[in-house]
């Protein structure tokens, strides 16, 4: 039996610590995983209570042992990724720098299996054209 698995973007847990959002109530029935770009991203704009939150956040998921931590081969394909949309769209137009943890978050999820759910679709559809995995836009 396959179990589905979800990683919420950071967009899903900012909204939730600006209001109520039941993030369970996102994830579904689906086991919930968490990517080490995320962290960064929630660790690097959190205020004093909001980063205790979210490190009772981050404990869980490595007692879970549900953390994904990017590898080698996964800077490499988001190199290989932001490469691919630059050609395609122009460097401005992509913003890599913006870019550059979606696409790590895409591939490495993709790597482990799991679908990321987002409130950006706008920057994961573009990822798609180049990298095959699984995402959804939140519903909120």
């Amino acid at each position: 039996m396959r179990i589905d698995r979800a990683l919420l973007d950071t967009s899903l847990y900012i909204a939730a610590l600006r209001r109520p959002v039941d993030l369970r109530l996102v994830a579904g029935d689906r086991q919930l995983w968490m990517n080490a770009v995320v962290l960064k991203e929630l660790l690097a704009g959190a205020t004093g209570h909001q980063m205790r939150t979210i490190e009772v956040l981050e404990r869980s998921f490595v007692v879970t042992k549900r953390l994904i931590v990017p590898n080698l081969d996964d800077w490499k394909a988001t190199g290989v990724l932001l490469a691919r949309l630059a050609r395609k769209y122009g460097y401005e137009q992509i913003g890599r720098g913006r870019l550059t943890n979606d696409a790590l978050i895409a591939v490495s999820s993709a790597r482990c299996g799991v679908s990321v759910v987002t409130l950006n679709g706008s920057d994961f559809v573009r990822l798609a054209e180049f990298c095959d995995f699984r995402w959804e836009m939140a519903k909120v």
